[in-house]
């Protein structure tokens, strides 16, 4: 008899606790040093713009007649769009998407080393590797994955894999510039 009781508490819990700490969208801090403990009007890439990206990136693509997979993921690391190319290879579909992911969750290019690094260092090097395997497929130390910034936060990124990682970096970069141009643009 105790066993259904607990079950609904347990079914409950969950739900009073978002209850008890919920904030009417319409509540206002009682100071302005709360306001720092919440953000608002950030930027995020829409399903339209992840096309753009696509679309600029595979016409780059072909111009240096590769064919890859395009991942286009939020800020989160999430998909958003990708596309594959025909002819390009089935096994970098996962390295385009993990680029991507890993771009947008380290807010940095990928690549084997971080940007600031001199030298190549082999302990770093081995640290991000064994990170990457620990992340479960997450992260990882390949380049071509490029974040999408805008107005200093990074809103998602692109990853590209099929070629050398300086193309797939390369791909990449035209597909966020040719999102940036029309961001530029007055409306």
């Amino acid at each position: 008899m105790l066993y259904p009781l607990r079950s609904r508490c347990f079914c409950l819990a969950p739900a009073l606790l978002l209850a008890m700490f919920a904030v009417p969208a319409n509540a206002q801090p009682a100071d302005g040093g709360a306001k720092a403990l919440i953000t608002g009007g950030h930027y995020q890439l829409t399903l339209a713009g992840a096309e753009k990206i696509l679309a600029a990136a595979k016409s780059k693509a072909e111009e240096m007649n590769l064919k890859v997979n395009i991942a286009v993921v939020d800020d989160g690391g999430h998909p958003l769009a990708f596309q594959r190319m025909d002819g390009a290879r089935p096994a970098s579909l996962y390295t385009a998407i993990t680029k991507a992911s890993a771009s947008a969750t380290l807010r940095a290019a990928t690549g084997p080393l971080p940007p600031g690094t001199k030298e190549p260092d082999v302990w770093l090097n081995l640290s991000l590797q064994f990170a990457a395997g620990q992340s479960g497929g997450k992260l990882t130390t390949l380049k071509g994955g490029v974040p999408v910034i805008v107005a200093g936060e990074v809103i998602g990124a692109v990853g590209v894999g099929g070629g050398t990682g300086e193309q797939d970096a390369e791909i990449a970069a035209a597909g966020i510039a040719a999102l940036m141009k029309q961001l530029a643009k007055p409306e």
